[in-house]
């Protein structure tokens, strides 16, 4: 069953919200239930197998190894999670830029219906030419002998602020419905696990607006 079937069936008959019309993209690792190599009873290794080690730079420059799964998603302004895949960890945030978007191909750009914000991981020509000028929230990136411009500091600090949207969002899954670990082996049960949190989300932030 896909993402927009599943959402579809939740609030069918009992509650109806219409998503914001921002797309918000980012991933966030999810810590697979087996992540250290250990060996079972019959001397196999227990680890997951259809995991992947994702590394990440942090604010200190230090790296961060984790072995696990990535949940990639599209939120709106007001924190529903409008899309989302779920992938091994090693699987780079950009490679589900497209699966995220709901939108429509034109001749040479996609039609999003609506602005899109994404963190510089997702900085590239291709997708520049997809969103197009008007649509183009994504953060700019420095590059060695090529400083980000002023402008380009004031357009990142103004996105920042709608980017923290998701951040928050990822927080509130992993804090309240336990998001931040796998609880079973194989992707497509941890996958189906991430969509029914995600949907139970999307009830609690829509009874908190409607209250």
């Amino acid at each position: 069953m896909s993402w927009k079937n599943t959402e579809q069936n939740s609030f069918a008959d009992s509650i109806i919200v219409s998503l914001g019309s921002i797309n918000i993209i980012d991933a966030t690792v999810i810590e697979a239930k087996q992540s250290r190599k250990r060996r079972g009873k019959d001397g196999n290794n227990t680890q997951d197998s259809e995991t992947a080690y994702n590394v990440k730079v942090g604010a200190d420059g230090k790296k961060k190894t984790t072995y696990g799964f990535k949940m990639h998603t599209n939120t709106d302004e007001d924190g529903f999670v409008k899309n989302m895949t779920y992938t091994p960890g090693n699987l780079h945030d950009s490679q589900e830029f497209n699966k995220l978007l709901d939108c429509k191909k034109t001749k040479d750009k996609l039609k999003t219906g609506g602005e899109v914000y994404a963190d510089s991981a997702y900085a590239n020509q291709k997708n520049d030419k997809k969103l197009g000028k008007q649509n183009n929230k994504v953060l700019h990136r420095a590059y060695r002998n090529k400083p980000l411009t002023e402008q380009q500091k004031q357009d990142n600090k103004q996105c920042s602020s709608i980017h923290y949207i998701v951040e928050r969002t990822f927080g509130l899954l992993k804090q309240h419905h336990g998001l931040g670990g796998a609880r079973y082996l194989g992707l497509e049960r941890n996958k189906a696990r991430a969509q029914l949190i995600a949907i139970s989300h999307n009830l609690k932030t829509g009874m908190n607006i409607f209250k």
